[in-house]
């Protein structure tokens, strides 16, 4: 059952970490010793929803998932150019009331449109690349993920965009519409139509602040994802 659910994180027709602990923004990213989170799903057999979202992915945390906090810093952050600040706040499903210890995980392309990998025999990894992390929110929901702006794949008219998935306490990872960009050229009126704002709208106005380009994303916990919550639950 576990190369099924390997295989069924491969077959992601869209997809975006590495886990880092909160650290200034302008330093390097150091690594931590490599932990097991398999304590965290003590369910058999977890579910992926619709071949896309997978717990595997929060095995491949190198911290354990209650000790990370709101902020993140990408791999590659401090030598990247056009540095971005993701962030926003995590919602229960009413709308309006913060969600506390939600871990969002996002990950997504480098400047040249691929998903640089390492060589470290991490399965999903393999697929996402490194440029990968996962924060956990805060008492007022709120997160935030040091990284850089993506690049679309080469030779295409796929807009840049980051992949995003969250895991709420008690309950099975799922996917959530991308984070895309208001400014990219490669948003058609037939692509804006086509999206099912799965944990919320994912359109993004960035902004410029103190050299960052801002983008804000909100997320709806359980906003338009099929089978939500009875699906889910562990």
């Amino acid at each position: 059952m576990k190369n099924f659910l390997l295989s069924s994180c491969l077959l992601l027709p869209t997809l975006y970490f590495a886990c880092t602990r909160p650290v200034n923004p302008t330093s390097a990213v150091t690594t931590e010793p490599e932990t097991d989170n398999r304590a965290a799903f003590a369910s058999n057999d977890p579910p992926c929803d619709g071949g896309q979202g997978c717990d595997e992915i929060y095995l491949e945390c190198p911290v354990p998932l209650d000790n990370l906090n709101e902020i993140d810093t990408f791999p590659d952050f401090a030598s990247d150019a056009n540095k971005m600040l993701v962030s926003g706040r995590v919602f229960l499903p009413d709308g309006k009331t913060p969600a506390p210890g939600v871990v969002v995980y996002a990950y997504h392309t480098n400047q040249q449109g691929i998903y640089p990998k390492r060589n470290d025999g991490k399965p999903v990894g393999q697929w996402h690349g490194y440029l990968r992390g996962w924060v956990r929110t805060n008492a007022n929901g709120e997160y935030r993920m040091y990284t850089c702006m993506p690049a679309s794949y080469p030779n295409s008219s796929a807009p840049r965009h980051i992949h995003v998935h969250v895991k709420e306490p008690g309950k099975h990872d799922y996917y959530i519409d991308d984070i895309l960009f208001e400014d990219d050229k490669f948003i058609s009126k037939s692509h804006r139509a086509s999206l099912r704002n799965r944990g919320g709208s994912g359109l993004c106005e960035t902004t410029k602040e103190a050299g960052l380009l801002v983008c804000r994303r909100d997320i709806v916990l359980g906003k338009n994802i099929p089978g939500y919550p009875e699906d889910f639950v562990e």
